[in-house]
C-alpha cells in the first residue's frame, strides 16, 4: 500500500499560548541546520526502504507554521521528496497555513510547485479570542488568506477552529461558525481545546487568571456545530471533522485507518511494519545523528499483534462511519467481537456505541467521551502480547 508522508517544520514566528507541539522560534541559521537534515533523512529512508514503501499516496507539511518559511524552502521540499521517492499522480498534497504569514503570490507559487491543499488555522473569528489564544493574526487577515487562498487556485481548503476557549461563549462560537462558512471551505476541522500542562494558557487558568469553559458550554458548543455544519452541507466524518462531499482529508484517514506512513523532522512520528517510532525533538541532535549516518530516532516499538489490534479498533472508531468489521478480521484472521466482544457488551450497555451495518460506531452519546471509550480497548489483547 502507499505510503503517507509527514513533515514537520518545527518554526514559527511566535508560539500560541495553547500550544505544546515542537516548535522553536524562527531563526535562519537554525533553519538551515533543518533543511540540511532533512534532506539526510529522506535520503537514509531512500536506501532503506523497498520499491513497495517508496510510493507515496499523501503529503503533509505541518507544523509549527510551515509558511513562515519562504515559499521556495517549501517548493524545494516537495523537489527533494519527489528526487527519492514516487509521489503518485493523484497525490493529496496539503500544507499548513498561519493567516498572516501568507499572501497571494506566496500561495500562487505553493500551488504550482505541486500543494493542492491549503489548512489554514483560523481558530476564532474574535479579535480578543485570538490575543488569548497568542495568535498573531487578525480576523481580517484569516478572512484575506482564503480570498487569496482561491484565487491562487487552491479549490481543497481547510480551516480550522477551536472552542471551549476560556472566556468564550456559546453565542460567540455561533458566530464563528456563520462567518467561516460565509468563507465556503471545503473541509472543516473543530477542535476542543486541551488545556496543555506546561503552557502559558494552562498556568493562566491554573492560577485563576481565566476561567475555563464551562464542560456544559463546551458540549453545546460541540453539539452546535455538528448541527450547524450539517445544515450546510457538510457531513461529519470524523469526531473534529467535517467536509463537503469528495474532500474527507486522505492524509489523516491513513492515520484513523491505522495505516503506514513516515514522518520527517524534529519530533515527527512514523508507523510501517508493525513499528512506531518518534525523532528527537531537539533540531541540533537530530542534524547530528543524521550526519553520523544513524536515524534520528528518541523512541521505537514493536507492537505486537494484539497492541495493532487494539490501535485499529480505538483509532477506527473516531470515523462516524466506524469500524469495518470485514476489515478487521481481513487484517488479522480474527473476528472482531471473538478478541472484543466483552468491551463492546458493556460499552453498548452504557449506549456508548452501536453495532451497525457491520461496523462498530460511537452513538452520539458516545461522542463527547470518546477517549473514555477508546481507553476500553487498551491493554485487552494478552495471548498476542508477545
Amino acid at each position: 500500500m502507499p505510503l503517507g508522508l509527514y513533515i514537520h517544520v518545527p518554526f514559527c514566528l511566535r508560539k500560541c499560548l495553547y500550544c505544546d507541539f515542537t516548535s522553536y522560534p524562527y531563526q535562519q541559521d537554525l533553519l538551515e541546520k533543518y533543511l540540511e537534515g532533512l534532506w539526510l533523512e529522506m535520503e537514509y529512508y531512500r536506501q532503506e526502504l523497498s520499491p513497495e514503501h517508496k510510493q507515496i499516496a499523501t503529503i503533509f507539511v505541518g507544523g509549527g507554521t510551515p509558511t513562515c518559511l519562504v515559499s521556495g524552502q517549501l517548493t524545494e521540499m516537495l523537489e527533494q521528496v519527489g528526487k527519492r521517492f514516487q509521489i503518485l499522480p493523484d497525490a493529496e498534497i496539503t500544507v499548513e497555513a498561519n493567516p498572516g504569514t501568507v499572501s497571494l503570490t506566496s500561495l500562487k507559487e505553493l500551488k504550482a510547485a505541486g500543494f493542492n491543499r491549503l489548512s489554514l488555522g483560523i481558530q476564532s473569528t474574535h479579535a480578543e479570542l485570538l490575543k488569548r489564544l497568542g495568535r498573531i493574526h487578525t480576523v481580517e487577515q484569516a478572512k484575506e488568506a482564503v480570498d487569496f487562498a482561491g484565487k491562487a487556485g487552491f479549490n481543497n481548503i481547510n480551516l480550522d477552529l477551536i472552542f471551549g476557549l476560556p472566556g468564550q461563549t456559546v453565542e460567540q462560537w455561533q458566530q464563528s461558525l456563520s462567518q467561516v462558512l460565509a468563507l465556503s471551505p471545503q473541509h472543516l476541522s473543530c477542535y476542543g481545546l486541551q488545556l496543555e500542562e506546561g503552557t502559558p494558557l494552562y498556568r493562566s487558568v491554573d492560577k485563576g487568571e481565566l476561567e475555563a469553559c464551562p464542560e456544559e458550554w463546551e458540549l453545546t458548543m460541540y453539539r452546535t456545530a455538528i448541527e450547524t455544519l450539517a445544515a450546510a452541507g457538510y457531513r461529519h466524518y470524523e469526531i473534529s471533522n467535517f467536509s463537503r462531499d469528495g474532500y474527507r482529508c486522505r492524509h489523516n484517514l491513513n492515520y484513523w485507518q491505522n495505516g503506514q506512513y513516515l514522518g520527517f523532522g524534529p519530533a515527527a512520528h512514523s508507523h510501517l511494519g508493525g513499528t512506531r517510532w518518534g525523532n528527537t525533538e531537539n533540531i541540533m541532535n537530530y542534524v547530528r545523528l543524521l550526519q553520523e549516518g544513524q536515524r534520528p530516532i528518541l523512541e521505537i516499538k514493536k507492537l505486537s499483534k494484539g497492541e495493532q489490534m487494539e490501535e485499529t479498533a480505538f483509532l477506527g472508531l473516531r470515523l462516524m462511519e466506524g469500524l469495518s468489521l470485514d476489515a478487521f478480521k481481513q487484517r488479522y484472521g480474527r473476528e472482531f467481537l471473538e478478541v472484543f466482544g466483552q468491551q463492546v457488551h458493556d460499552l453498548q450497555k452504557k449506549g456508548l456505541v452501536q453495532l451497525e451495518a457491520g461496523h462498530l460506531k460511537l452513538t452520539s452519546q458516545g461522542l463527547p467521551v470518546a477517549n473514555r471509550v477508546f481507553a476500553e480497548f487498551i491493554q485487552v489483547v494478552e495471548e498476542f502480547s508477545q
